[in-house]
């Protein structure tokens, strides 16, 4: 699904749940592969059925955004939706923007939002920040792909705090040069799981030596899912009112589309099903067994066995 602004990633689901209702599927479990935030766009993959035992998978995926940076001013939430805690009247230049991108490229060190979904102490970090409760966050781990600039904006023509961003698309190199001072910079990020974007423009931010906050998010891939498979919430609508959901369903083969098939017998996909170990499959690494078009299991094939990862009752 393309996700609108202003649609949590459960209304999204629950969305879907009501067009199978109403087009006669009845009771279908359903769930989402990657929380994105009301305030984000784009690629929210929407597993159905047998498929959402592939949410694990998806949610350990790499992704894609593209994102706007609003330099001088820092908000609690790290982005429009948050209450301003500080303000700066530096904006970075051009080359300076590029110039310190490298430093946040490759395995980093980031502290995630207070207002995120991160479990402390049994609480959800956006409920302790919500009460004024004073919220500290570990540093992680994380590893950021790439890191490149796609659109730039102007002080004098840079967006006004709180406001949409303007179409990156209109950018071309020659309007913004490298001793130009810039008010906001839109990038694309390719970056691996647990990644927080707004906790990267914070940074990058910090390290020009001013303060910023996300302006515009936008998800262009997550795992083998892009855009361009990506349906909008119209078309779901559609779809609800006669089109049948059907039309935009992927196969659950499409959220696997990085694991080499293994052709299985009618035998050996019965076992699998019992939740036998196979031996004599001469094979290593995670593998896909599949009887004709069907998939039977994720399976791991270790030595001489192959034992079941995730089964599919299809």
């Amino acid at each position: 699904m393309d996700k609108p602004h202003g649609l949590g990633s459960t209304q999204a689901v629950s969305a879907v749940k009501r067009v199978l209702r109403q087009c006669g599927a009845g009771k279908v479990k359903v769930g989402h592969g990657g929380t994105l935030d009301p305030l984000a766009t784009g690629v929210l993959p929407v597993a159905i059925g047998e498929a959402t035992k592939l949410a694990g998978r998806m949610l350990d995926s790499d992704k894609i955004y593209d994102f706007t940076i609003a330099f001088g001013e820092q908000t609690d939430t790290l982005d429009l939706e948050g209450q301003v805690i500080a303000m700066s009247d530096l904006r970075p230049t051009l080359a300076q923007v590029e110039a310190v991108l490298p430093r946040f490229t490759g395995p980093i060190e980031q502290a995630p939002p207070a207002y995120s979904a991160i479990l402390i102490d049994g609480q959800r970090a956006y409920d302790l920040a919500r009460k004024g409760e004073e919220v500290e966050m570990k540093m992680r781990n994380v590893v950021i792909h790439s890191l490149a600039l796609r659109h730039a904006e102007l002080v004098s023509a840079s967006i006004a705090p709180h406001e949409p961003p303007h179409d990156p698309v209109k950018w071309t190199p020659k309007q913004v040069q490298g001793d130009d001072r810039v008010g906001d910079v839109t990038l694309t990020a390719h970056v691996s799981k647990g990644t927080y974007i707004r906790s990267l423009a914070r940074d990058i931010a910090l390290a020009l030596g001013t303060v910023g906050h996300v302006a515009m998010l936008r998800r262009v891939k997550a795992g083998p899912f892009t855009l361009q498979s990506a349906i909008s919430l119209d078309k779901l609508n559609q779809a609800a009112n006669g089109g049948g959901i059907g039309q935009y369903m992927l196969p659950l083969t499409a959220g696997l589309d990085d694991i080499p098939a293994l052709s299985v017998t009618p035998d050996e996909a019965l076992a699998l099903r019992q939740g036998k170990v196979l031996t004599g499959k001469p094979h290593t690494g995670l593998l896909l067994a599949m009887l004709g078009e069907t998939p039977v299991a994720l399976v791991e094939s270790s030595g001489p066995e192959m034992r079941v990862v995730r089964g599919f009752n299809l």
